[in-house]
């Protein structure tokens, strides 16, 4: 019974107050990593505000407008967005720096007004995503009977997070070729067409393409991968190498050098020491 009464009076006072806001719609926000993101608050432009209050799973922060030309009082309730949050006029819609993965989640404002006696409500679903990086292809191969080859491409993007889509562009007939794939399979005989494949990685907050792979040298020349990585090997042992002999170099005339400022040195001190030792040398006795 006072379950039932504690009811009654709750819609009693919501009726009373004129409070609306049960079917409101959740507005979709995408926003970038370590960005910001407003989340715009639309407010009746003949209607005057009491307060606003902003939730995100707790009491955000709570606004109160200034009168006249007084600045609006804000007292931010949560600590994880102290000094992180302001609001923006005339409005009040809530800005948010330096995003971190958890500020994703629903966001509410409560909005109520003085002239007409009632609540609003506006919901926000937030989604925080990263910038993607450039896609990372690898290549695998198989040499098939009659020269023939398959050849099979695998798309990844380093970091990714979620809601990451890939797809694979190739250029055949003169024209553009899509498969949404991370992966994609394909296969090449000697004569075909030098088909070449790019991969390209999208979110909700970017999209990016990886460099052309052409499928042809690959199969055509199976050393191609190693050959060009055993290249670069040999520049490295080569430069290290070369490295080697300037610093042995410069170790030997360095001690060269110093040998030769000695020397002179040498000298004048034998040249005193003979000199003090003839001044010490005693004279004969007359006696």
């Amino acid at each position: 019974m006072g379950a039932l009464l504690w009811l009654l009076l709750l819609l009693w006072l919501q009726a009373a107050k004129g409070y609306s806001g049960d079917d409101v719609d959740t507005e979709e926000v995408v926003a970038v990593l370590q960005e910001s993101i407003s989340l715009r608050l639309e407010i009746p432009a003949d209607e005057e505000v009491e307060n606003i209050i902003w939730f995100s799973y707790i009491r955000l922060a709570t606004v109160v407008p200034g009168k006249e030309t007084q600045p609006a009082t804000v007292m931010v309730t949560n600590p994880r967005y102290e000094g992180r949050v302001s609001f923006l006029d005339p409005s009040y819609s809530l800005h948010i720096n330096n995003l971190s993965w958890e500020d994703s989640g629903l966001y509410q404002a409560q909005v109520n007004l003085r002239t007409s006696q009632i609540s609003t409500m506006q919901r926000y679903n937030l989604r925080v995503y990263r910038r993607l990086s450039e896609p990372r292809v690898t290549v695998n191969f198989e040499i098939a009977q009659e020269d023939g080859c398959n050849i099979s491409l695998t798309c990844s993007v380093e970091k990714a997070g979620l809601d990451v889509t890939y797809s694979w562009i190739s250029w055949e007939d003169g024209r553009d070729t899509v498969h949404e794939s991370s992966a994609l399979s394909t296969s090449w005989r000697p004569g075909d067409d030098a088909l070449s494949y790019s991969c390209r990685a999208s979110n909700p907050v970017s999209s990016i393409a990886s460099r052309l792979i052409p499928a042809g040298p690959f199969c055509a020349d199976p050393g191609f991968p190693s050959e060009k990585a055993t290249y670069f090997c040999l520049l490295a042992k080569g430069l290290l190498l070369l490295l080697l002999v300037v610093i042995v170099a410069a170790g030997l005339w360095l001690i060269r050098a110093q040998k030769r400022c000695q020397t002179p040195r040498m000298r004048k001190l034998k040249r005193n020491r003979l000199r003090l030792k003839k001044k010490e040398k005693p004279r004969p006795s007359l006696a």
